[in-house]
């Protein structure tokens, strides 16, 4: 059974979200991926400000393909999450909520993450056509040099994902794989 969940993200909502919970999030989302990680990370260090309010925000990792006509977006399943560990422990500081890739996080950010009180989200691979469905409006808002890579604000509905790291450390990928061993065993 899928929870809906709308953004902006708070603590009471990131504190409700547990390792397994399917969801079905709306309201905008941002999109970033390595190069625009690192021009965030480069701004902050130069005293400057991110290209939009990360506090209760959540990044999505995807780079869309082009639209064709009456698309907003062209398909855009979610990246390796992992490319992006060295940059999101301080984002997470900041305030980002919610982070939606594929892949494993690294401990330094699981940690960011419970210290911080901030959840990762898993979306299907190789679903980009049927995800980029769930897109109701695309701009964007920062380092459109990158191409497809931009930082865009996506207006998403029900966009599915599934909880995979909660803020108590709850990591899905640990999870399933323990009770797989279980199984194993019988």
């Amino acid at each position: 059974m899928y929870k809906k969940v709308t953004t902006p993200l708070d603590e009471g909502i990131v504190n409700q979200l547990k390792a397994r919970d399917l969801i079905l999030l709306s309201g905008e989302i941002y999109t970033a991926r390595d190069e625009a990680h690192k021009r965030m990370i480069e701004s902050l260090n130069r005293g400057e400000k991110l290209p939009f309010e990360i506090r209760n925000s959540v990044i999505y990792y995807v780079g869309p393909c082009p639209p064709k006509p009456g698309q907003v977006v062209g398909s855009c399943g979610p990246t390796t999450s992992g490319r992006m560990d060295k940059y999101t422990p301080v984002l997470i500081e900041l305030g980002l909520k919610g982070m939606i890739g594929k892949g494993y996080r690294s401990k330094e950010v699981i940690e960011a993450m419970k210290k911080y009180k901030a959840v990762y989200f898993t979306a299907i691979g190789g679903a980009g056509a049927l995800l980029a469905q769930k897109v109701k409006k695309a701009e964007i808002v920062a380092y459109e040099d990158l191409g497809t890579e931009a930082i865009y604000k996506f207006l998403v509905e029900d966009l599915p994902v599934i909880v995979t790291i909660d803020i108590y450390g709850n990591n899905l990928y640990e999870i399933e794989r323990e009770k797989y061993k279980t199984n194993l065993k019988r």
